[in-house]
């Protein structure tokens, strides 16, 4: 789970790899659920659906979180792609995880919205190839109960254990060969969102 408060006055954008049909996504497991969830396809046992799990964009972000695959419990980074129009379901019925005065009229508001919402939102600082925060903020999207659900039956369109992609770019980092590290990542850019979805996660436009 992201683990760092939010802030004010850095960009909220939300970056990614994405197709006309898909967005890609990254998580990191132990061997047992990223083994059994490749095979699949989706997520199965050992992976617990009654858990919130949390979704991130940001493929230097997930490597901060894990880093480089190295953290115990994340030692095999996923690639997954999903359908566009189920992130975007996702978004449209997701709530800040802490409260945010441009986008709440109070806390009250903003605790019933969270109460009654099945994924959450947070923004956390995104990372340089070499881990250092960046003066933007990338999204991470907890996903339970039904958001858990259509994520593993419906939304999934292809995973990919990409931790030997993950080692060769950290090793090219840790040789101080930045611009190969950076020339074999993924090719993120920014991802439209309707205005209304924007407004809802607090993003700038």
């Amino acid at each position: 789970m992201p683990l760092e408060e939010d802030t004010e006055g850095t960009m909220r954008v939300v970056r990614a790899a994405y197709t006309a049909s898909t967005i890609t996504v990254y998580q990191a497991y132990p061997k047992e659920i990223a083994q059994a969830a490749v095979r699949a396809g989706t997520f199965v046992p050992p992976f617990k659906r009654e858990r919130m799990t949390w979704i991130k964009p940001s493929f230097l972000w997930m490597m901060y979180r894990s880093g480089w695959a190295t953290k115990p419990e994340q030692e095999h980074v996923l690639s997954i792609e999903l359908t566009r129009q189920g992130f975007e379901w996702a978004l449209e019925r997701a709530s800040l995880s802490h409260f945010d005065s441009a986008v709440h009229q109070d806390k009250e508001s903003w605790r019933r919205d969270l109460s009654g919402s099945p994924v959450r939102i947070q923004w956390d600082p995104d990372r340089s190839v070499s881990l250092e925060p960046l003066p933007r903020r990338a999204i991470q999207v907890g996903l339970s109960g039904e958001a858990v659900e259509r994520y593993v039956h419906d939304w999934i369109v292809k995973i990919t254990d990409i931790t030997e992609l993950v080692h060769d770019v950290h090793g090219d980092v840790r040789r101080g060969r930045v611009a190969e590290a950076v020339q074999a990542l993924p090719a993120e850019r920014d991802f439209p969102l309707r205005e209304d979805i924007r407004t809802r996660i607090g993003a700038d436009s």
